[in-house]
């Protein structure tokens, strides 16, 4: 991560309240001022992310998201508005999210992760949070976590179901790990609730927080699943598996799971 910045008078006066957390304080503030956040698909659930690391005060947000804004989005995408149906969605994810925070930087790319783009928008960034609907674009984050040595938060979400965890190269599985292939159910379109999509990107902007200051214990080498249905949750252990052909080669850190 790099270096903290120090906060003017205004920071301190805006983010004073969760500067009050005690292991966290100005110097976890600054850590946040200083750290480069990628999200992939600012949609239902990467708009929730930005949305909250914006309010948290990280410094720089790298956005990628491709299309223009439909009625279908409005339901999730929380920084989509009716007035803009048929405008680009980035534009409408940078202006909602400098109305929040006018002193965040924002690198918004209006395209999705493709094979061609993964490399350059890892590299502008600390950390990556996959919020994107395919696996292509998945699998292209992870290969870039995984050579640039970047972590990456993980979540995603079906009907009232979704999971989180972190990914930390040679510390923890990556993606490749708990996927070695496409799922055949994964499709662009499926049923989905605001709110649910809303609930596990809080998730993954605590997780986010936590890495990037160094506070409590990231779900690294561990899988939170939860049905919101009937509002159960589970926190399963996840390995390696050595023969990964993105993250096997790597030596092998001891591990951190946790039961």
């Amino acid at each position: 991560m790099p270096t903290p910045v120090p906060l003017t008078d205004e920071e301190r006066a805006t983010y004073e309240w969760q500067m009050w957390v005690p292991d966290f304080g100005e110097s976890g503030q600054e850590k946040l001022k200083a750290a480069s956040v990628m999200i992939s698909r600012v949609g239902g659930v990467g708009s929730v992310v930005a949305y909250e690391l914006a309010a948290a005060g990280v410094g720089k947000l790298v956005l990628a998201h491709a299309g223009n804004v439909k009625p279908s989005d409005l339901n999730r995408q929380l920084l989509m508005t009716h007035d803009w149906i048929g405008k680009p969605r980035i534009e409408s994810i940078r202006r909602r999210l400098l109305e929040l925070n006018p002193r965040l930087e924002i690198v918004a790319v209006g395209e999705n992760v493709s094979q061609a783009n993964a490399a350059d928008l890892v590299a502008q960034s600390d950390i990556i949070v996959d919020c994107a609907p395919l696996f292509p674009e998945r699998f292209a984050m992870n290969e870039q976590a995984v050579l640039q040595n970047k972590p990456m938060v993980e979540c995603a979400m079906y009907e009232l179901e979704a999971h989180v965890t972190t990914l930390v190269p040679g510390r923890s599985a990556c993606l490749r790990c708990l996927f070695p292939e496409q799922p055949p159910t994964w499709t662009r379109q499926f049923p989905v609730f605001g709110a649910v999509s809303g609930t596990v990107a809080c998730m993954a902007a605590m997780e986010t927080i936590k890495t990037i200051a160094g506070i409590g214990q990231p779900l690294v080498n561990r899988l939170l699943k939860m049905d919101l249905r009937d509002m159960s949750f589970h926190r399963l252990n996840v390995n390696r598996r050595p023969e990964c052909p993105t993250c096997g080669h790597l030596p092998h850190a001891p591990s951190t799971a946790v039961s």
